[in-house]
């Protein structure tokens, strides 16, 4: 394997500054988003989410972002999972999105709240038919010993549904994250990085600053 310390790069395809900026971050993520979207870059809405465990142990997986409001970050999942159970205990939360074709990334740290029934049930039943059994199916972050079984458990559920529509699954919702911090990273030459952080004060209101790489 080539030594990782002889992989180099010059990051030269944008710069931040000042003038690029927005009083709302969410504005300026939103123009992101869509350069990443129109870049078609593969799955532009992945994101990275950390929680961490009673213990005080961080963890990492890559979820979707489903919807983006004036209020934050909206994404789903089992409400049995590692992440929901992290989140029940401690809400605090970081999103990242890794644009590194772009020579971009964005860091947000916040909160995460449970979003209302109704929310979840309009998403749930926008899904494709396969994703919501699927729901049903897996009980998330669980111990199962071999795929068949998964497969058996997926089968069962779409006999057991055949007839009529699939219910939203009581133990599946989503999550809105309310940021207040936000960090854009532009890649530069020499390592000479745009970074500029958003933060929110007790008012609601956005003041951003100028970072060193």
């Amino acid at each position: 394997m080539k030594d990782l310390h002889e992989f180099r790069k010059e990051y030269k395809l944008g710069k931040l500054d000042k003038s690029s900026l927005t009083n709302d971050p969410l504005e300026l993520f939103q123009v992101w988003l869509n350069d990443a979207i129109q870049a078609e870059l593969p799955d532009p809405n992945a994101m990275t989410v950390s929680t961490v465990d009673e213990s005080g142990q961080p963890s990492q997986r890559i979820v979707l972002l489903k919807d983006l409001n004036e209020d934050g970050f909206v994404f789903y999942t089992n409400l049995g999972s590692n992440k929901a159970k992290h989140l029940k205990s401690n809400p605090k939360i970081s999103i990242h999105f890794p644009w590194y074709f772009l020579e971009r990334q964005v860091s947000i740290s916040g909160t995460a709240e449970l979003l209302p029934r109704s929310k979840v049930l309009k998403y749930f039943v926008s899904r494709p038919k396969n994703s919501q059994l699927g729901a049903w199916a897996s009980q998330q972050s669980q111990p199962i010993s071999t795929r068949e079984l998964l497969v058996t458990q997926f089968m069962q559920m779409k006999e057991k549904f055949s007839k009529g529509e699939i219910p939203l699954p009581d133990f599946w919702g989503g999550y809105l994250v309310k940021p207040h911090k936000i960090e854009f990273w532009q890649g530069g030459e020499h390592r000479l990085h745009d970074r500029f952080e958003y933060t929110k004060d007790s008012q609601n209101n956005w003041s951003s600053q100028r970072l060193m790489p």
